[in-house]
C-alpha cells in the first residue's frame, strides 16, 4: 500500500510558516482547535510541528506578556520539545505506521523535501477499523451453510 492512500494534501492541512509570529500561530491553533500543527518553511520545506506545550514554556520563559507583544517572535524561534518526523511519500508503508504510534499526525514530503500534506493517526485507524468491519462482514456471510 501507498502512503499517499493516506494523506490530506497540503491544501487542506492546517499549517504555519516559519516566519509567522507567535501570536498568529496561537490564533490559528485556537480557532482549529488544534495542539499542534507542522511548520514550513519559505522555500515549502518541513521544517518541525509546533505544539501547545512548546508555546506555553515559551510564554512561561517570558512571563506571559500581551499576546499583541508576540507579534515581533517568530514561531521559528519558538523551542520545540519533541520532533515530529516526516517521512516521503514513497516511503515503506511500515516507517509510516511507526512512526503513527507516537504522533498524531505525520508530515508527508516529496523527493525534494517539500511538504505535501499529512497522514493523521485517525485516517490510519478509520481505515483499519473499515478493514476489520469488512472482513468481519465478509467471513460471517461466507460461513452460513448453504441451503440443500
Amino acid at each position: 500500500m501507498n502512503i499517499a492512500f493516506f494523506l490530506i494534501p497540503k491544501s487542506e492541512t492546517i499549517y504555519m510558516n516559519t516566519e509567522s509570529s507567535v501570536r498568529q500561530t496561537l490564533e490559528r491553533m485556537e480557532h482549529h482547535s488544534y495542539s499542534a500543527i507542522p511548520l514550513v518553511n519559505a522555500a515549502g520545506h518541513y521544517a518541525g510541528t509546533i505544539t501547545e506545550g512548546d508555546l506555553l514554556w515559551f510564554l512561561k520563559q517570558r512571563h506571559f506578556p500581551n499576546v499583541f507583544d508576540l507579534e515581533d517572535y517568530p514561531i521559528k524561534n519558538v523551542p520545540r520539545s519533541f520532533v515530529n518526523t516526516s517521512v516521503s511519500v514513497y516511503a515503506d508503508i511500515n516507517e509510516l505506521l511507526s512512526l503513527v504510534i507516537n504522533q498524531n499526525f505525520v508530515p508527508i514530503t516529496d523527493d525534494q523535501g517539500v511538504f505535501i500534506g499529512i497522514v493523521t493517526r485517525k485516517t490510519i485507524l478509520e481505515y483499519l477499523i473499515d478493514l476489520k468491519t469488512n472482513y468481519h462482514s465478509s467471513a460471517s456471510s461466507n460461513s452460513k451453510a448453504a441451503p440443500n
